[in-house]
């Protein structure tokens, strides 16, 4: 007896792990962010620039560890000339590329902005994923502070356009030079430090998890977790921890009594004598307010550094940047210099700055999380140098939008109510087909968003399912009765779902038919457009 041929596999149908796939209220909420935050790149004079996907893997940087197979952190494969090519990374180093490649035929200093995905080949987890979106501003070709500064008001402008009050977002700013004064001050000055320098600035930025206690762990032995995991650390002595610590925890000293100190805008964070109590733990002094004075903390600062000329040229430079957003009126509740602001550690050169959320939500089971960081940047004068073995000073500034629009969705700050679908012209009569798809042509050439229902006509039922499916505002049906009459009937499908709902029985539906009407076919543009404006339907 014959074997029985065996039934095919089916294919697993299955997404790859840190990649979603996403609907269309989702990308009608991502086109209406990005193009809030596009109105304030341009209002600020910045102009669009595209690059691809996809650069040679040289172009990515020395962020590549593996040089003979460069695909930790990206994703990356030989072209058929055996040329390494990559995913971006990010939407910088691609920008450098393109500078360094058109830098004769570009302005100086030249001004742009880019939106698209990155790749990371990294373990995805919570929050973390292989395919996301980067807004990015850029200015190449200056060395001013005063670009810096701009990036920061901008990232401020950015996050008050997509509705996000003010108190409730802050930009924070630090300087890579300082943090490398800092270090020099403590002995860690060199290239043959470098390894331990990484080591104390990781540390400082695990303040927020672990608080004091625990940074000074990690600046002295190490630290052993609540599993008994241990972490070694950096090995400093005691005094080189202790100023270590009062860069980073200082900042109490920064606040201001508002009856002794001048407020240097009409922005500054403010704190009640009470508030201030419990954060200095000590005796509260009734009536007082306080304010965080930018100014004070770097005067701080400037002691710590003091005998490190890299170290003082940071303080100048965040100085100059506070002096500029000051005059705009950007105060301590927008722009906030602080230590815990640590990022891109092999890339940066100057100052540094993130956008945090301040507000807390509920996740799905009901615990308090608040977002952190949705964009951060900073002053990145290597990067495009190395195309062109010349100085190139740059800066820019990137806004997370795939985290930015979870966080903003968690606020309820962005509208995920799925758009409305097209006007849906019926088929009662196939034999009509070209009737029905000449009803759809006055329509569209109207302006108005019209489909043919394409599936098959034999049920009327069916073709109302559909319309509701698609959200349809109203569908439009014409059978021989109404043809011979000049007539076509319209019906209100989101008319009709609020007089269902009040509706008690079939009967009373057949005989009331709420929400639809008839009208002469020559009027059916005017008609569909009152249904239209009857619930503000519009399409973005």
């Amino acid at each position: 007896m014959a074997d029985k041929p065996k039934k095919p596999q089916k294919l697993r149908a299955r997404l790859p792990r840190g990649l979603v796939d996403r609907t269309a209220s989702e990308i009608a909420a991502t086109r209406r962010m990005t193009e809030v935050i596009r109105e304030v790149y341009e209002r600020y004079g910045f102009e669009p620039v595209e690059t691809p996907a996809m650069e040679y893997t040289d172009a990515l940087g020395k962020f590549l560890p593996d040089q003979d197979r460069p695909n930790e952190g990206v994703f990356s494969f030989q072209d058929d000339d055996e040329q390494w090519i990559s995913l971006r990374y990010d939407l910088t180093a691609p920008l450098a590329r393109y500078v360094a490649e058109n830098f004769d035929a570009l302005p100086k200093p030249y001004r742009s902005y880019r939106a698209g995905y990155v790749y990371r080949n990294e373990k995805p987890g919570p929050g973390r994923f292989r395919q996301f979106m980067q807004f990015d501003a850029d200015t190449v070709g200056s060395a001013s502070p005063a670009a810096d500064a701009e990036m920061c008001m901008m990232a401020a402008d950015a996050m008050e356009a997509l509705g996000i009050p003010r108190g409730s977002y802050v930009v924070k700013v630090n300087n890579r030079k300082v943090l490398d004064g800092v270090l020099e001050s403590i002995g860690l000055g060199g290239d043959e430090n470098a390894g331990r320098r990484l080591t104390v600035l990781r540390a400082i930025d695990k303040l927020d998890k672990f608080g004091p206690e625990g940074v000074r762990l990690l600046l002295g032995e190490g630290r052993k977790d609540e599993s008994g995991d241990f972490t070694k650390g950096a090995g400093l002595a005691s005094e080189a921890i202790a100023l270590v610590l009062d860069f980073v925890t200082g900042q109490g000293e920064t606040w201001a009594d508002i009856t002794q100190h001048k407020q240097p805008t009409d922005d500054e964070w403010i704190r009640t004598g009470a508030e201030m109590a419990k954060v200095k733990n000590s005796l509260e002094k009734p009536g007082t307010k306080f304010f965080y004075h930018n100014a004070r903390l770097l005067d701080q600062w400037y002691k710590l550094v003091s005998n490190s000329e890299i170290g003082k040229k940071g303080i100048s430079e965040l100085r100059e940047m506070l002096t500029l957003v000051e005059s705009a009126g950007y105060g301590s509740r927008r722009f906030r210099i602080s230590a815990e602001t640590i990022r891109g550690l092999e890339y940066y050169t100057g100052p540094v700055y993130e956008v945090e959320l301040l507000l807390e939500t509920m996740d799905e089971k009901r615990r308090p999380v608040r977002f952190g960081s949705v964009g951060g940047g900073g002053r990145y004068d290597g990067l495009v140098s190395r195309f062109r073995g010349e100085p190139v000073p740059a800066t820019g500034f990137s806004i997370g939008v795939s985290r930015l629009q979870a966080a903003l969705t968690m606020l309820g700050k962005i509208d995920t109510k799925p758009d409305f679908g097209p006007v849906v012209v019926t088929v009662f009569d196939r034999e009509r087909v070209a009737d029905y798809q000449k009803m759809v042509a006055t329509l569209r050439n109207a302006n108005i968003r019209a489909e043919l229902y394409l599936g098959n006509p034999k049920n009327m039922g069916n073709q109302l399912k559909y319309a509701d499916k698609r959200n349809s505002p109203c569908v439009i049906i014409q059978g021989s009765d109404e043809k011979a009459r000049g007539e076509v009937q319209i019906k209100d499908l989101i008319e009709g779902a609020k007089a269902a709902a009040a509706i008690a029985s079939n009967a009373e539906w057949r005989e009331t038919r709420p929400a639809q009407f008839s009208c002469a076919e020559s009027d059916l543009v005017a008609k569909v457009r009152e249904v239209l404006a009857r619930h503000d339907v519009t399409w973005g």
